[in-house]
């Protein structure tokens, strides 16, 4: 059995592969430094390492923010507990939550039956060898919630069920990435002692948000992004969209 945690890395190269049109074709093997090797059609080896976007500007939770993250997380456990004791069925979840239209605590009960309920709706059909996602919308879902993210492999193990941008949001999303390229940059000559062809750096995100208003995606787009990787590429799961970096 793997890890949980390259367990979710397999799942997540599965899911940038489904998203990213231009993956070359061959098997992304799980490694160590980087997270995965592909072999090449032409019988190139591509190292490619996943990281996340760590939200380091965001702000510190207040009292009262701090007692909404402990309610949804409550909310989740519940949901993850109630589907659990009627499909077997192991799933990386995201809750992406809404800051208009909170959920009350008189709702909770109902909101975490209806969401349980749509969810095991949703796997209707779904075979449980294969990967596939899942993104519910909000007109779907209770109001208090803008998405559901569900996705499943076969090699997930182990249940992950989590409130989407459970690290924070970012006041400075350009310089969050800035950063995340150069650590993985500083870590990149320890890569090279596998001696592969090309070396690629996925960053996943949950949802791209940050705390100012405006179209987040164009504004990143139209940054010059530099790194010693051949290709960096910025993952939305919430959205399945990719953007390059580099």
């Amino acid at each position: 059995m793997q890890e949980e945690k390259k367990q979710l890395e397999i799942l997540l190269m599965d899911y940038f592969r489904s998203c990213y049109p231009e993956f070359p074709t061959g098997s992304a093997v799980p490694s160590e430094s980087p997270d995965f090797i592909v072999k090449m059609k032409n019988k190139h080896l591509l190292g490619i390492e996943l990281t996340r976007l760590n939200p380091a500007s965001a702000t510190i939770p207040d009292e009262e923010q701090r007692e909404e993250i402990g309610f949804r997380n409550g909310l989740i456990l519940a949901a993850k507990e109630l589907f659990e004791h009627h499909s077997k069925v192991k799933l990386f979840v995201k809750f992406m939550f809404s800051e208009h239209k909170k959920i009350s605590p008189e709702r909770e009960i109902a909101v975490i039956a209806q969401v349980s309920a749509l969810m095991r709706n949703k796997l209707t059909g779904k075979k449980e060898n294969s990967f596939y996602k899942i993104v519910i919308p909000k007109n779907e879902l209770p109001d208090g919630l803008n998405g559901i993210l569900m996705v499943h492999h076969p090699k997930l193990e182990t249940a992950i069920w989590e409130r989407a941008n459970n690290l924070g949001i970012s006041n400075d999303v350009v310089d969050d990435i800035r950063q995340s390229i150069y650590k993985k940059d500083e870590k990149l000559s320890l890569y090279q002692k596998q001696h592969l062809n090309y070396y690629w750096l996925l960053i996943t995100t949950d949802r791209l948000r940050g705390v100012k208003r405006f179209n987040l995606s164009n504004k990143i787009l139209h940054e010059n992004f530099q790194s010693r990787f051949q290709h960096v590429f910025l993952l939305d799961l919430m959205k399945s969209k990719v953007l390059q970096l580099v």
